[in-house]
């Protein structure tokens, strides 16, 4: 299913209407000191009024079925807001590792509860290196005898991990990496919090002591189906890194029109006029090629991958830009801890980081040209 245009503005206008209502600068700053670090009500309402979390799980599975151009919209809009919420771990990486993985029962257990916004959801992949190449994964699975599976290992930089009602888990058996399914219960579970550059967005380091475990999808495949999520999950990306970059070109130029020195705008002066120009081309580079990306993926192109890891690329570059460009333009306020600037720059340099880094990401882009 897809939207047309006149639907992708009034999904935009509705998210919008709803993140600022929702999602001022007072409720992040509130929620980033918190535990948990979102607002069960406001998710909840997210659920019930616009049905978020379930906007791109199959309908057979309770979801509503669109692609990734209208999940790209919604992000676009969450990163504008900074929320602070299980979405992009909940629907982006867990859900999508689900369906990636093939298994249709366990998508039929957990997906429903998914998309009624009543389960939240985490995948952990990368540990103390905060890699996420499954090859380099250490945590381990054995077979416990009842045909169920034994887990023992640890995960780092797992969003949301400390709340997740169920946590997706790459481990590695005797076959190779594989998925597992483990409940937040579980006896030998622990998880806590850990304390980051970016606030706003929860990560978490999880201890698995022998934990139960039951596998998702074929054993030793969850290197395919990391490619498949790290494609999806590099544009869903992409698409909030260009809404928070946007957010920071509308901010930097406000504030170029408002402040006044020496008797004028401070965007009469031709190096802020310089700086806003900069950040409009990167800012517009960004949403081409995170909006590109999600039309090839809902197209089936095989083109994707490609574009995939360009918009991952593009849209890191960009939001690090304007969000530098927008503390410089804000001058002596931009670098204070009571202007927003601050938190815009610190969700985009984790945004960078998220899945590797530069090196990793370029590379990544290397591998799907086949060079």
């Amino acid at each position: 299913m897809t939207a047309d245009e006149t639907g992708l503005r009034e999904l935009r206008l509705s998210v919008r209407e709803f993140l600022e209502a929702k999602s001022p600068e007072e409720a992040v700053r509130k929620l980033m000191e918190s535990e948990p670090r979102f607002d069960p009500a406001v998710w909840a309402q997210a659920a019930d009024q616009l049905r978020l979390p379930g906007l791109v799980i199959p309908e057979e599975y309770g979801g509503d079925g669109f692609g990734l151009v209208e999940l790209g919209v919604v992000l676009e809009e969450m990163g504008r807001a900074l929320l602070c919420a299980p979405f992009f771990a909940t629907v982006v990486l867990a859900a999508q590792a689900l369906l990636a993985s093939g298994d249709r029962e366990a998508c039929a257990r957990h997906l429903p509860g998914i998309a009624a916004g009543g389960t939240t959801a985490a995948l952990a992949v990368a540990e103390d290196s905060g890699s996420w190449d499954p090859a380099l994964i250490s945590a381990r699975a054995v077979p416990d005898g009842d045909g169920g599976w034994k887990l023992t290992g640890r995960k780092s930089f797992v969003i949301d991990g400390t709340t997740a009602d169920l946590v997706l888990v790459v481990a590695r058996t005797v076959a190779g990496p594989s998925l597992f399914a483990v409940e937040r219960e579980a006896p030998g579970l622990a998880a806590e919090p850990m304390e980051t550059l970016d606030a706003t967005r929860a990560m978490a380091r999880l201890t698995f002591d022998a934990v139960s475990a039951t596998l998702v999808g074929s054993d030793g495949a969850a290197g395919r189906t990391m490619a498949k999520v790290l494609d999806i999950a590099s544009v869903a990306l992409a698409a909030e890194q260009s809404g928070g970059a946007r957010r920071c070109l509308e901010t930097s130029t406000e504030h170029a029109r408002t402040r006044h020195q020496f008797g004028r705008p401070i965007g009469a002066f031709q190096a802020v006029k310089h700086k806003c120009a900069d950040m409009l081309v990167q800012v517009e580079l960004a949403e081409a090629a995170s909006r590109e990306a999600a039309r090839l993926a809902d197209e089936g192109s095989a083109e994707f991958p490609v574009a995939a890891a360009v918009a991952h690329a593009c849209c890191s570059r960009a939001y690090m830009f304007a969000a530098m460009e927008n503390i410089q333009v804000h001058g002596g306020i931009g670098f204070t801890w009571e202007h927003p600037a601050h938190l815009y720059f610190r969700r985009a340099k984790s945004s960078q980081l998220l899945f590797g880094g530069p090196a990793v990401y370029h590379e990544r882009l290397l591998d799907r040209l086949g060079i």
